[in-house]
């Protein structure tokens, strides 16, 4: 029995023995794991490859970039699935290259990528399958390239996208229906600045989202000018829309068709359209403005000339929430069939712009219709002065009062008006007479100090300071035989007119 067991005690050792040594041949084995190329920068997160001079990307890339960085180089091309090693890829940047062309499997890996900057290539045009993958994109660059077309679908799947920097290219139009509706609902700025495009469509413009409208750049392309297209940006000025007020000089178009530098700042120089008959509203519906009582009902009309019966509407708070489906509730707001929609108890976050959007039976946007909700409290309706016009009026009023007592105040009696003409001082006028005088009064000692012109609404007994010690000034004329230490007011004119010194009055 030793025997077995001694024998079955030694088979144990040898197999763990074995175990680990097929262990460290697989741990052997196994690559390593990808290290940083000789020609980048790399951190925890970051790999950074620029102004290499790279005609490819390396092969062998860190996985645990989140920011690749591939800027000026020589690309000439990306192969499909070039991103599979980068699982936690968000932003990349590939600009100042000489990338002609993508394949459709360019970014197939790159579901989570955030930001692409392919701006300064030599792109032609965006296809429809360049980035139908990139569902989380936020913000795409292609700026400063040569593209002369856009796909209609070519952002149909971004729904995430926020900004779109088209500008410097050489694009002559642009489809503005792909960004109708609720299929880019985050989008606030499409830059189609500096481009070729002779022509706006005004109603594909006009049908766009607000959101989109207040960051949709224009600018500096070599359009026509027309009544038209000056009325709409004259309204985007009057809104306050950053894409007018922020380039409101370079806003240009072309006054001749057949003088391409007949160029025209048309919304600071206006001349040229003073023969046109603008109408109110004559861009689509006109805009609504309504004011409403706060816990009092609103009801508001979709007015998009929409005579399709099975079209439905579809509401935007200004908090960017859908109001989707007609009779559907959502606490104080309410649409009904008809397209309206009612604000049951108006509340103050109520305040803002509601946008109705009328959509047919396939899914197609028709028209759309803006309406500004302001929600007020009713004791703003009677003030018809501003609190600062109303301070300013009341201190105008004081100065006057306090003028017309200095200055237009009369005599107390008629003989100290009468005595006032002669040298000598008047010796029974009132204080209020001798206070109001503007003659320098008579000084005694060398403490006292002549100040002209000064005047002095409250008085209190004058301090005179007499041997290191101060003395009130007590009556000469009329003196208390019974208590005389109880001190009075000097009546003559030189007590009462030091008041004038610039001796400080101590209460």
């Amino acid at each position: 029995m030793t025997t077995r067991y001694s024998l079955w005690k030694h088979l144990g050792k040898l197999l763990m023995v074995l175990e680990l040594c097929v262990q460290g041949i697989m741990i052997s084995t196994s690559p390593p794991p990808p290290r940083c190329p000789s020609v980048c920068i790399c951190t925890s997160d970051l790999l950074s490859c620029t102004r290499q001079n790279l005609q490819q990307v390396p092969l062998t890339l860190p996985p645990t970039a989140t920011t690749l960085d591939l800027s000026h180089n020589v690309l000439f091309q990306l192969h499909d699935h070039w991103l599979a090693s980068l699982p936690r890829l968000q932003a990349l940047r590939i600009s100042h290259n000489q990338i002609k062309d993508l394949f459709p499997k360019t970014f197939h890996n790159a579901t989570y990528l955030r930001h692409l900057d392919i701006s300064s290539n030599y792109l032609h045009a965006v296809e429809r399958y360049y980035f139908d993958v990139l569902v989380n994109l936020e913000e795409l660059l292609i700026y400063d390239n040569w593209i002369i077309r856009v796909d209609e679908k070519a952002f149909a799947r971004l729904s995430s996208l926020q900004k779109l920097y088209l500008s410097w290219n050489n694009l002559t139009k642009f489809p503005f229906q792909s960004m109708q509706g609720f299929s880019h609902p985050k989008l606030r700025t499409l830059d189609l600045s500096s481009n070729n495009l002779s022509s706006i469509p005004i109603d594909e413009i006009m049908a766009l989202p607000v959101s989109i409208k207040n960051g949709l750049y224009l600018h500096n392309n070599p359009v026509k000018c027309d009544c038209t297209l000056y009325q709409m940006f004259q309204q985007w000025k009057q809104r306050g829309f950053s894409s007018v007020q922020d380039f409101l000089e370079e806003h240009t178009c072309r006054a001749f068709d057949n003088v391409a530098r007949s160029l025209v700042r048309f919304l600071k120089y206006s001349t040229i359209f003073e023969n046109c008959s603008l109408r109110k509203g004559y861009l689509g519906a006109p805009e609504v403005n309504l004011r409403v009582l706060v816990e009092k009902p609103l009801l508001m009309d979709c007015n998009t000339s929409v005579h399709d019966p099975s079209a439905t509407y579809m509401w935007i708070s200004p908090h960017h929430e859908p109001i989707t489906h007609p009779g559907n509730s959502n606490h104080t707001l309410e649409v009904y069939h008809n397209g309206s929609l009612k604000i049951t108890a108006a509340k103050p976050w109520h305040s803002g712009v509601y946008i109705c959007i009328a959509i047919s039976k396939h899914y197609n946007l028709n028209k759309s219709h803006e309406v500004n909700v302001t929600v007020h409290y009713p004791k703003l309706d009677g003030e018809f002065f501003n609190t600062g016009l109303t301070t300013l009026l009341g201190c105008v009023v004081s100065l006057v009062l306090v003028f017309m007592y200095l200055y237009l105040t009369p005599c107390c009696c008629f003989r100290c008006c009468k005595r006032s003409a002669t040298l000598s001082p008047p010796q029974e006028c009132s204080a209020q007479s001798s206070i109001l005088s503007t003659t320098p009064p008579a000084t005694e000692g060398p403490s006292r100090k002549i100040s002209t012109h000064k005047h002095v609404v409250f008085l209190e007994p004058i301090k005179e300071v007499q041997n290191g010690k101060i003395q009130l000034a007590v009556s000469e004329d009329f003196p208390d035989t019974k208590n005389p230490k109880i001190p009075q007011l000097k009546s003559d004119s030189e007590s009462i007119g030091s008041i004038f010194s610039d001796t400080p009055i101590m209460s």
